[in-house]
């Protein structure tokens, strides 16, 4: 048994990492909501610019995680479209030796 060093039960140390850091984000929003001296007014206003500009990051996030995925996506099709051009190529040169073998 492990002490002093939390463990994600996936083996994932950037997931338990951003986790630790939402939940610390939401921690620290509440404390400034708890302790702001802002009237209603106020609270509102930047509540709802706060929202906006969390939703904007949010958007852009995805946007370059659907950009790194398709680039992944690409380069994964490309090399097994290599790997199997060149799968064929090697089957084209083994074949003379493969048949004089089997003639012995």
């Amino acid at each position: 048994m492990r002490t002093g060093r939390y463990e994600s039960s996936s083996g994932n140390p950037l997931g338990t990492a951003v986790t630790f850091l939402l939940i610390g984000i939401g921690a620290g929003a509440v404390a400034a909501l708890v302790l702001a001296p802002k009237t209603g007014r106020q609270l509102r206003r930047d509540l709802k610019r706060g929202y906006a500009d969390a939703k904007e990051t949010l958007q852009d996030w995805s946007e370059e995680a659907k950009d790194r995925a398709r680039d992944v996506s690409a380069r994964v099709r490309d090399v097994a479209e290599r790997g199997a051009s060149l799968a064929e190529e090697l089957r084209e040169k083994a074949e003379p030796v493969r048949r004089a073998v089997t003639r012995r």
